[in-house]
This record gives C-alpha cells, structure tokens and sequence, in this order.
C-alpha cells in the first residue's frame, strides 16, 4: 500500500500543470491540519500508552510542516513584491 501511494503521489505531482501547484499545496497544508486533529485525539488518552505518544510525534511533524509551509510561502511572496 505505501509503494503504491508514494507512486501514485508522484504521479500527480510530476504531472500537475504549473497553474495548479498553489491549491496542491493549500490541499497538502489542510491534510496536515487533519494530522494534527488527529494527533490531538489521540493525546487524549493514557499517559503512557503508545498511541499517546505516537500522537505527539504526529502533532510535531505536522505542526513543522505546516509552519515550514508558510516561511516558504512568505519567501515566495517576497520574491514578488517591488523593492
């Protein structure tokens, strides 16, 4: 299942139009959003138990890719505006 989403997942990438490359990634950043919620569940729990922490490593992962997602959209915008 995993060798099968990391081809279909570079599929899209490699053949997504130019155009579409800003709402891939704003569907990217609300996947990690969802990551989070989930982790976030999964905290809830015992203390100790492994779901509790492999929730935490998923609110941390996806909270530095969501963070990461808007320094590198900040850089962008930069590189746009008129010095």
């Amino acid at each position: 299942v995993f060798v099968l989403a990391c081809f279909v997942g570079w599929q899209v990438i490699w053949n997504v139009k130019p155009a579409l490359h800003t709402p891939l990634m704003s569907v990217t950043n609300a996947i990690s959003g969802i990551i989070i919620l989930g982790g976030m569940l999964q905290i809830s729990g015992a203390p100790t138990s492994t779901t509790t922490i492999l929730g935490a490593i998923a609110i941390l992962i996806g909270t530095i890719n969501i963070a990461g997602g808007f320094l590198v959209t900040q850089r962008m915008l930069k590189m746009f505006q008129k010095q």
